[in-house]
């Protein structure tokens, strides 16, 4: 006989079930591909979550960067990054552009910690190897709207040379025209490590390490956490210390600085992409918008194919409201109502009968994305019945 007790009270009343929705789909952010070279191992991509299987697959001393870079990352907080080992019997921008067309969908950060290999930076040694590979990072996550490139200032005590390699970044003579800087963000200066078996300190490029400051916090709060003032774990002193004016200087044109702070370790103190334009200057926006854009890719390809009529359109704006409420929620957006923060629009006047007679079914969407508190002003008021303090 069936049970009965499952389905039925044992007496009349109100009967409490607790049930449970099932949770909005989500993935992980903060995956970084790290792109370098290697003495040994596989050359096709590989999937690490930790330290110990880098050794593994690559040994204990590949040489370049990359092990180092890697290492740093896990070092400060990263959970998972794939690592390709170049093909070094190519022209170094074909083997760059070979292994980011091999990635898995599920990355979103690049680094490329072998393009400067010279530290510290020669005296009058060329930026243009150096531009043209980071210059193919940047137009691949142009190109794709998804992904961000982290990439290394060279190796220098002088700011004048590292300006001359941020301004041809974007510039529009290089091999893939003008580029959209808001896919991409510079750091300065170099770390250094603990010494290794000769007693020496160890220049590494910052890109690594910065990479784990960007999964720990898209982890702990998500990607609307512009990824700065977090400290820098596996290192023991930057390359160059830049006076105040000089990172100023550096912040205003894009350059993201890292800082030894009294007390405080050493610090990633900025968050802006190379971008020209005020909306792309802060790397959370950026990241936020590609990060939108894949949600939508992955968790609508469910309702292609369904008929294109007002029920798909609601069912639309539904599913995207929901979202982009959960993200508001959770602080990525600003306004003080979902409606100030975001809008998703699909109906007769986004899907006019020509539009759906091709097959296409069109949606709007416009988001806020919250800014970082870049600067924080305490005033000092002096009168007549002493000193307050107003932050504002």
């Amino acid at each position: 006989m069936p049970d009965e007790t499952m389905t039925q009270p044992p007496i009349p009343g109100v009967l409490r079930q607790d049930v449970f929705p099932p949770q909005a789909p989500v993935f992980l952010t903060g995956v970084p591909a790290f792109l370098g070279r290697a003495a040994t191992g596989p050359r096709t991509p590989q999937r690490l979550t930790l330290w110990p299987q880098f050794e593994a697959a690559y040994g204990t001393d590949p040489g370049g960067f990359l092990a180092d870079t890697v290492r740093g990352f896990f070092d400060n907080g990263g959970l998972l990054c794939h690592v390709v080992r170049l093909d070094e019997s190519k022209q170094a921008a074909a083997a760059l552009q070979a292994a980011l067309d091999g990635l898995a969908d599920e990355v979103d950060l690049v680094c490329a910690p072998d393009i400067v290999t010279a530290a510290p930076w020669p005296t009058g040694g060329s930026l243009v190897p150096v531009v043209t590979q980071q210059q193919t990072l940047l137009h691949h996550c142009q190109e794709r709207g998804d992904r961000f490139a982290l990439l290394d200032g060279i190796p220098t005590t002088d700011t004048t040379k590292l300006m001359q390699q941020r301004a041809a970044l974007t510039r529009d003579d290089g091999p893939f025209g003008a580029l959209d800087g808001s896919f991409a963000a510079l750091y300065y200066p170099w770390l250094q490590a603990a010494p290794g078996g000769d007693g020496a300190l160890r220049l590494l490029p910052p890109s690594g390490h910065v990479a784990g400051v960007y999964a720990a916090g898209d982890q702990r709060i998500g990607v609307q956490k512009a990824p700065a003032n977090a400290e820098v774990a596996g290192v023991v002193d930057l390359q160059a210390y830049l006076a105040p004016a000089d990172v100023g200087a550096l912040y205003e044109q894009g350059v993201n600085c890292l800082r030894a702070l009294p007390g405080r370790g050493i610090r990633v103190w900025g968050a802006r992409t190379l971008a020209e334009e005020q909306a792309w200057r802060d790397v959370n926006a950026r990241r936020l918008i590609g990060t939108i854009g894949r949600w939508i890719e992955r968790f609508m390809t469910g309702l292609v194919h369904e008929p294109n009529d007002v029920r798909l359109w609601v069912r639309i704006m539904r599913e995207l409201t929901a979202y982009l409420d959960e993200l508001f929620r959770r602080g990525a957006l600003k306004g003080r109502t979902p409606a100030e923060a975001f809008f998703v629009k699909c109906d007769h006047e986004t899907n006019p009968p020509a539009v759906v007679a091709a097959g296409v079914v069109v949606t709007q969407i416009g988001v806020a994305p919250t800014a970082p508190a870049e600067f924080v002003t305490v005033r000092v008021i002096h009168g007549a019945s002493g000193v307050t303090v107003d932050a504002a």
